[in-house]
């Protein structure tokens, strides 16, 4: 396919800033060496000029070009590391275990390489995620009747003021005080278009969101709060739903998610969103077409702001509203990935 030079400098742009939110649109082929790349490669950036792009990485390598080592284009976006597979299976093996540097040696891996990878991805240390994990079962001892200091036993603290603490820190509130507390598990899910959060309980799906979405950390505080909720690392039976649903969806293969969903906003909000489910797969409506749609046909300002505070990408398809005269609007996964999205639903009605 060819590109026009608007896209090809916007494409390029993209290149230089390393920004994720293209990952999955292009790839680079650089003719200087032959080689290609995924947008956010961490290479020195070639000249504009020695670019070549493509949609696919199957277009480059026809173009022969080889792939680059560096940013591996051929393997999954985001591709998650050996190490940091390794370890969350290990925590997922012996969740009470208190690691130590011991335990990363003997096991081959470098303590800090561990936390640079864990940081990268979860936002979060290792450290910090076996922990979380460790007070989750804390926290499900305490509430299915177990004392405080047989759970605080369990998950490896001697210390009763240092497990409050880092309980504390955690869940928002003491072990003894634990209330209407719930938990939220939290995941990290791989997409072609980057690395996607899904949050929820062990019923329906809260909050689904590209990990690089601006107010992400807003979003996810004001989801605990209202829940009254810990949120912590872990899998829920929608969270394993919706992974295999997403995968179903960007292979061309899945026009309506069956993942159960909870909805978290005013009657107002919550009817423009089942609306917006309502949109077909693979066309769009303005702003003003859905407010008449739901009843309110001069109310389409609070329409988008009710699109803007969908919390759940995708599900529920903020994606498909469109300014009146045809342009994109706004995303908060970003323009470019709207774009993307709406074509791919149209190429695979």
């Amino acid at each position: 396919m060819t590109f026009k030079i608007e896209r090809k400098q916007e494409y390029y742009q993209a290149l230089i800033d390393k920004e994720t939110e293209y990952e999955g649109l292009f790839y680079v082929g650089v003719k200087t060496t032959g080689v290609f790349c995924r947008p956010t490669c961490p290479a020195r950036k070639p000249k504009f000029e020695n670019c070549e792009f493509f949609e696919t990485a199957k277009q480059a390598l026809l173009a022969s070009f080889r792939p680059c080592k560096r940013c591996r284009p051929l393997s999954h976006p985001n591709h998650v590391s050996e190490i940091v597979r390794t370890l969350v299976e290990a925590v997922e093996t012996n969740p009470e275990k208190r690691w130590k540097d011991a335990d990363f040696q003997q096991i081959s891996i470098d303590a800090s390489t561990a936390r640079r990878q864990f940081k990268k991805r979860f936002g979060m240390t290792f450290v910090e995620y076996a922990r979380a994990r460790r007070m989750g079962i804390a926290m499900k001892q305490i509430r299915e009747g177990e004392h405080v200091i047989d759970a605080q036993l369990s998950v490896g603290y001697e210390s009763s003021s240092g497990f409050r603490d880092a309980f504390s820190r955690i869940m928002g509130t003491a072990p003894s005080s634990l209330g209407n507390i719930r938990i939220l598990k939290a995941a990290w899910l791989d997409t072609i278009l980057g690395p996607m959060i899904a949050i929820a309980d062990d019923e329906a799906l809260y909050l689904l969101e590209f990990v690089d979405r601006r107010g992400l950390e807003r979003e996810v505080e004001r989801l605990r709060q209202r829940t009254k909720s810990a949120i912590i690392p872990g899998a829920a039976s929608p969270i394993h739903s919706i992974e295999m649903e997403l995968n179903q969806y960007f292979d061309g293969k899945l026009i309506e998610f069956q993942t159960p969903i909870r909805y978290l906003g005013s009657a107002f909000q919550q009817k423009v969103w089942e609306h917006l489910r309502k949109i077909p797969h693979g066309e769009t409506q303005s702003y003003s077409e859905l407010a008449s749609l739901i009843g309110h046909p001069t109310a389409y300002r609070a329409v988008a702001r009710a699109n803007g505070a969908n919390q759940l990408a995708i599900i529920v398809p903020c994606h498909r509203i469109i300014n009146a005269n045809g342009d994109l609007g706004g995303y908060g996964g970003g323009l470019s990935r709207k774009e993307w999205l709406i074509n791919h639903e149209l190429q695979s009605k």
